[in-house]
């Protein structure tokens, strides 16, 4: 009997680590959408936001085809990571630290209609952590050559070993992974308390160019906000904080992320040309 060449070797193999994962990926229905998710602790299913309508029913199809009722635990759109609770036994999934170096394999384990499916392809950016076009922090820059189809986003990708090193999401004209780290980080809160904590000043700002740098105007103050605690005014002229002059006022916006809670910062402004300085304990954004 001859030995399997180094291909069939491969093949084999992958199969076996498929089959292995396959069974803690699931189907997600929600309304006029389908997408993936796979078990991250008992009962709780990880999923890609950007998939997840926004309203209606929710239900999860498990590889032998049953169906469960899912309720939404919570979601956050700047990490594209949705939590559901499912009443399921399936058993959660290990997730792997690391990030795979650039080049190596990766298979995305997921679903498409409502059966298993699996992609193989290759790591073709790993890179440090980045903030996403909404704000939110992702561990590390990992992206895929891999063709998936919408109702695959939220499979597992894995790495050459076989373990799960993120989730596999849908950018512009690439697939995205979302780390194991941001997966842990941001699931965690969304199980203890239905959402992400954001950093909040209780301000509507309006860029403004001044003769030595950028502003931002104060156009509005939430009189039950931090900064009207703190004693800013509408028509005050904020030019730094912390010392550092204002690149703009998204970039400002983009500091007040869930580590920004409850820290104290020194914002320097204008009023009446004069030059004022207020300490602003950031509060936690209120739900919508």
């Amino acid at each position: 009997m001859t030995d399997l060449t180094p291909l069939a070797s491969l093949s084999s193999a992958l199969a076996d680590v498929v089959a292995r994962i396959a069974p803690s990926v699931v189907s997600v229905h929600s309304h006029r959408a389908r997408s993936t998710g796979f078990v991250w602790k008992a009962g709780l299913i990880v999923t890609a936001d950007e998939a997840l309508a926004d309203e209606g029913d929710v239900q999860i199809v498990l590889a032998d085809g049953s169906t469960v009722a899912a309720t939404v635990a919570g979601r956050d759109h700047t990490t594209d990571i949705a939590l559901l609770r499912a009443d399921t036994a399936l058993a959660p999934l290990k997730m792997a630290a690391g990030v795979p170096a650039l080049g190596t394999l990766s298979v995305v384990v997921a679903t498409n209609r409502d059966a298993p499916s699996a992609a193989l392809g290759m790591v073709s950016v790993s890179g440090t952590g980045w903030r996403s076009l909404r704000g939110g922090e992702i561990d590390a820059r990992i992206e895929l050559d891999v063709r998936l189809r919408p109702s695959q986003e939220g499979g597992l990708a894995l790495d050459a070993s076989g373990e799960p090193f993120g989730m596999a999401v849908l950018g512009p004209r690439r697939v995205l992974v979302i780390p194991t780290a941001t997966i842990e980080r941001v699931a965690a809160q969304l199980e203890n308390r239905g959402r992400i904590a954001r950093g909040y000043l209780g301000l509507g700002l309006q860029p403004l160019r001044l003769d030595d740098g950028l502003g931002a105007m104060v156009m509005k103050v939430d009189k039950a906000g931090p900064a009207a605690t703190a004693g800013i005014r509408q028509g005050d002229v904020i030019v730094a904080v912390n010392d550092q002059k204002l690149s703009g006022v998204r970039a400002l916006s983009r500091t007040l992320g869930p580590a920004s809670v409850g820290t104290v910062v020194d914002v320097a402004v204008r009023r009446g040309g004069e030059p004022v300085s207020f300490k602003v304990t950031i509060g936690e954004r209120p739900e919508a």
